[in-house]
């Protein structure tokens, strides 16, 4: 099944701040999630920021799977994401 990714605007501004080499790894790793978001993700143990994470690097994507989209919630640096 095909998913479709759908950005917060709080997830814009997160990848908006991020230098180009990280903006592009990241876009081409949230790709990925539209095929199997649940693959490589894993069940946040509370889901007050969000249900799911998805590892990128040294960065981390929070997101919530609503019917067939995948929202991303926010992007960030995994020392300052779950703050």
């Amino acid at each position: 099944m095909i998913y479709r990714l759908v950005y917060t605007k709080r997830s814009v501004e997160d990848i908006q701040k991020l230098d180009t080499l990280a903006r592009r790894r990241i876009g081409d790793r949230l790709r990925s999630l539209e095929n199997d978001p649940l693959g490589k993700s894993r069940k946040l143990l509370n889901p007050r920021i969000g249900t799911y994470r998805y590892r990128i690097g040294d960065y981390r994507a929070v997101f919530d799977i609503s019917g067939r989209d995948v929202v991303v919630l926010r992007v960030g640096h995994r020392r300052e994401i779950y703050r």
